[in-house]
């Protein structure tokens, strides 16, 4: 069978001044052997690699990691029908057996980064041999080698050892693999982003959108650091730090996207591309995120759009009672990140719900969206040095990358040592990095699940109505909550069907 590739030629990246990103054209199938031949044939192939990220952080991440941890919780709305695949998230829920699961959100996450894995295996299967300047090569190879590196880090944090493709599928037998080990999926993540760095551009050269040898370099360093590898996490970030590329935006709130301006912006280090319209690449979480139900008047407050509507339902990445309590006093942040909103046909006494604001950009239409989401931004890069510091013992120096994060949230300079410190910077790293995806990943990785979800699993059982239940007899925690606590998540079971390895 030959091999073939669904180039998705719906970019998902650019800007005015990346029109090319943006172009959409017609999905076509072609056969990759007569398809890769120019240098635009790569450059389209390498921007249907990062078209799963967008449905990746509009639709999917927020659930898996965020509202699987103690910063967001959901809206229960008694009077909207079954919503155990979403619940079943927040609450530590999830069910399995025998290894797999049938939460469609773990499903479609799976499925969203081998479908990345898929088209960067095309391009790197073939570009080397390509007839291409070696400049334009270059960079093209660097983006799939960052964008599988990605997809497998997503991967492992979630599920740990997973199937380890690296050349393209051609026939059925070869798409079902043995699972790798944890071990040898991150030494071929850390192998991809070596190789990358020096491929790619610095982001004051390359096309806004794209990965850089910053954002590889971000990324490696947070890999290093989940193996708790701080030596080589401080050496792989010194360059960015010292590039000069990268810098805090003096006002907290304006280092998150706009609707259609401030995209890519001096903060940014890597950060998935949306644009407002009828061209597909639109998003809509900020949608998603709104307690509900909500009268198009109430709506329009937050959104600004012409035509508001009335949206219904259970509302998802509620801020929690815990994550606004985790805001020290003076904190600019916390205005910032959370707003709040009147609901007045909720069921509740008290109907005054928060919602995540720093996503909240004024828009034209409605549920449609072009605020980009940040997966990498400067601060994180400082806080990431801190924490690197720190572990080697190098706490002075750890103190003057957390207080540049804290200064430009308004607090006053900290001091303190050893493990202290590190209990500094881990909760600076929640209230910085609120609602961006990391919250989870930060108890997993630090051995924290008991110590942190358990208690507040409690806190919700003992007290629904501080986490937005209404006072209604049937609206209270189910029997399963918090039942299940495990590091990763199951497999899915409809990717079990298709492979005799789990």
């Amino acid at each position: 069978m030959k091999k073939y590739i669904i180039v998705l030629l719906a970019a998902s990246l650019g800007l005015s001044s990346c029109d090319d990103f943006l172009t959409v054209v017609p999905e076509t199938q072609l056969s990759s052997a007569t398809f890769f031949k120019t240098e635009a044939d790569f450059v389209q192939a390498v921007n249907a690699a990062y078209v799963p990220l967008r449905t990746i952080v509009n639709d999917r991440a927020w659930k898996l990691s965020e509202m699987h941890s103690d910063n967001t919780y959901y809206g229960r709305n008694v009077l909207f029908g079954a919503v155990d695949p979403q619940e079943d998230l927040a609450d530590f829920s999830v069910p399995e057996a025998n290894g797999v699961t049938a939460n469609g959100n773990v499903l479609e996450q799976w499925r969203a980064d081998y479908l990345i894995i898929s088209r960067t295996n095309q391009i790197l299967d073939l570009i080397d041999d390509a007839d291409v300047a070696q400049a334009p090569k270059d960079n093209v190879k660097g983006q799939a080698l960052f964008l599988r590196a990605y997809a497998y880090f997503e991967l492992v944090r979630y599920f740990g050892g997973v199937p380890l493709h690296l050349t393209p599928v051609a026939t059925r037998e070869e798409a079902a693999l043995p699972l790798s080990t944890e071990e040898e999926v991150y030494a071929q993540i850390i192998q991809d982003l070596v190789a990358a760095v020096p491929l790619l551009p610095a982001k004051s050269a390359q096309q806004a959108g794209r990965a850089t040898s910053g954002a590889a370099r971000t990324l490696l360093a947070n890999v290093y650091i989940n193996l708790e590898r701080w030596s080589d996490a401080e050496t792989i970030l010194r360059p960015v730090v010292t590039s000069g590329e990268y810098s805090l935006i003096p006002n907290y709130e304006m280092a998150f996207s706009d609707n259609a301006s401030n995209k890519n912006n001096a903060e940014s280090v890597f950060e998935v591309q949306f644009l407002e319209g009828a061209a597909g690449l639109n998003g809509n979480f900020i949608y998603q995120f709104l307690p509900r139900p909500l009268l198009a008047s109430e709506l329009v407050e937050i959104t600004g759009t012409s035509n508001p509507q009335p949206i219904d339902g259970e509302g998802n990445n509620i801020p929690t009672p815990d994550i606004i309590a985790a805001y020290e006093d003076g904190d600019t942040r916390k205005d910032a990140s959370i707003g709040y909103v009147f609901l007045s046909n909720s069921f509740r006494d008290d109907k005054t719900y928060p919602y995540i604001k720093k996503y909240a950009k004024t828009h034209s239409q409605h549920n449609n969206t072009g605020t980009n989401w940040p997966i990498y931004r400067y601060s994180e890069v400082l806080l990431f040095m801190a924490e690197a510091l720190n572990e080697q013992g190098k706490d002075g120096e750890a103190l003057t990358f957390l207080n540049q994060v804290r200064d430009r949230a308004g607090l006053g300079a900290v001091s303190g040592s050893g493990a202290a410190l590190g209990e500094m910077i881990f909760k600076e790293r929640r209230v910085e990095l609120a609602f961006e995806n990391k919250r989870w990943f930060d108890i997993q990785r630090t051995g924290r699940i008991e110590e942190i979800i358990i208690p507040y699993g409690q806190r919700i059982v003992a007290n629904p109505l501080d986490y937005y239940y209404p006072p209604l007899e049937d609206a209270v925690p189910r029997p399963n909550v918090f039942t299940n606590l495990n590091k990763f998540y199951a497999y899915p079971a409809d990717e079990s069907a298709l492979t005799p390895y789990f």
